[in-house]
């Protein structure tokens, strides 16, 4: 049983691009579709597709590899179960001189750093990644 599923599928994407895999399949959740769909738009992810039936959904996320190097080089959870870490929009700050990206889950949805100031929205720091 996993008690974080969002460090679970973070860190399965940062582990299977660094073993130079093409795909990852987990555990389906609308959250981890709404994260892909964000990493996405952010050039860390390639494809995502919904697979299985209703008991038994996977998702599957295709990775992205630029000249042979994987697109994602890390990956750090600041809000975790127990201490939940929150951040307006007037305190978004560029992260790793704009070539790494912060996600946050707002009430206009996941979204990346850039996308919640534009929308001068905060909400909770899910994590961040580059």
């Amino acid at each position: 049983m996993v008690t974080d599923p969002i460090s679970n599928f973070i860190i399965s994407i940062k582990n299977a691009s660094d073993a130079r895999k093409t795909s990852i399949t987990v555990p389906y959740s609308v959250l981890k579709e709404s994260i892909a769909h964000a990493l996405m738009k952010a050039g860390y992810v390639s494809a995502i597709e919904k697979k299985g039936k209703k008991a038994i959904k996977t998702l599957e996320v295709g990775l992205v590899y630029i000249g042979g190097q994987p697109r994602v080089h890390g990956v750090d959870r600041i809000s975790k179960p127990s201490p939940r870490v929150y951040q307006k929009s007037k305190d978004i700050r560029m992260f790793k001189s704009g070539f790494g990206n912060t996600v946050f889950s707002t009430p206009k949805g996941v979204l990346l750093d850039l996308d919640a100031k534009k929308n001068k929205v905060g909400g909770e720091v899910l994590f961040k990644i580059w």
